[in-house]
Parts: structure tokens; sequence; C-alpha cells
């Protein structure tokens, strides 16, 4: 079977190390990471840049994975992202991340689930549609590693 093409979704500055370790099990392709100073000057080009910039890295990919630390479902362009990827019919999931330890400032608390807050007119929440896995404490890497072929699969049938 051929990779997925995938665009990641997360907290940069909280969270780059730990999605790392998600983009390495090579698996899936996903996209090029964006290097911290690059993401700067994104950053600081104004939110018209940053939309472009989304864009133009969702084109193509079929599936959005939210990689969910501690404030991830607190982050303006997580939000946007997840918005854009439901709205383009592209699948979406999430992946909570805070048991991946990062070389910088270990675990993290566990992210509150970012599609709660997403409702559709008939009152129903986004969450009720798309899963966000919470993969074993014990072996949260290879929990990951084992399953995301197939949570990806799952997200891009269902829509």
């Amino acid at each position: 079977m051929a990779k997925r093409k995938i665009f990641y979704s997360f907290h940069f500055d909280n969270d780059v190390m730990r999605v790392q370790l998600v983009r390495n099990i090579g698996s899936i392709e996903g996209n090029t990471p964006v290097s911290p100073n690059r993401w700067e000057e994104i950053k600081n080009s104004g939110d018209k840049e940053i939309k472009d910039w989304i864009e133009e890295n969702m084109k193509g990919k079929s599936c959005v994975v939210v990689l969910v630390g501690e404030k991830t479902a607190d982050r303006k362009w997580v939000k946007y992202e997840i918005k854009k990827a439901w709205e383009d019919g592209k699948g979406v999931l999430g992946i909570h991340i805070h048991n991946l330890k990062c070389a910088r400032n270990g675990y993290s608390s566990k992210g509150k689930n970012p599609f709660e807050q997403f409702t559709f007119d008939d009152g129903t929440k986004l969450s009720s549609k798309v899963k966000c896995y919470d993969p074993k404490t014990n072996d949260t890497y290879n929990d990951i590693k084992n399953n995301i072929e197939g949570w990806i699969d799952e997200a891009i049938n269902n829509r």
C-alpha cells in the first residue's frame, strides 16, 4: 500500500520534539517539518500568510492528524486547520502525545480533545464524528507506531 499523505497539526513550541518522534515512525508520509526559524517568519508575516502557508501545505493531503499535547486545543491555528480540513472533506483524527518523552522537557499533562469545541448546526459535536486516540501509557510510541496507519485509513474512510 502506498504511504498516505498526511498534514500534521500541532502546537509547535510545546510539542515539536514529540511530533518528530511520530514523524520518524516512517509508515506515513507527512508534510516536511518546518524549521523553528521558518515558522517564526511565517508566524510574524500575518494571518493571511499563515492561512496561505496552511492552504499550500494541506494541498494533496488526504488526512489531517492533530497531535494533541497539553495546550494544542487552545491554539488558534490548530483550530483553523481542523475546521479547514473538515470543510475540505479530509480525514481528521487526533492522537494524544503527552506520554511521548520530549528530550527538552520530559512528559506533559494530557491536553483537551480539540474536537470538543466544534459544534454542528444540529448541536452535535465534531468529537462525535472524529476520534481522538489516547495511546497506552506504558508504551505510547509503539501503540502509535502499530496503529497509526489503521487510524488514518479509518478517518479517511469515514469521510
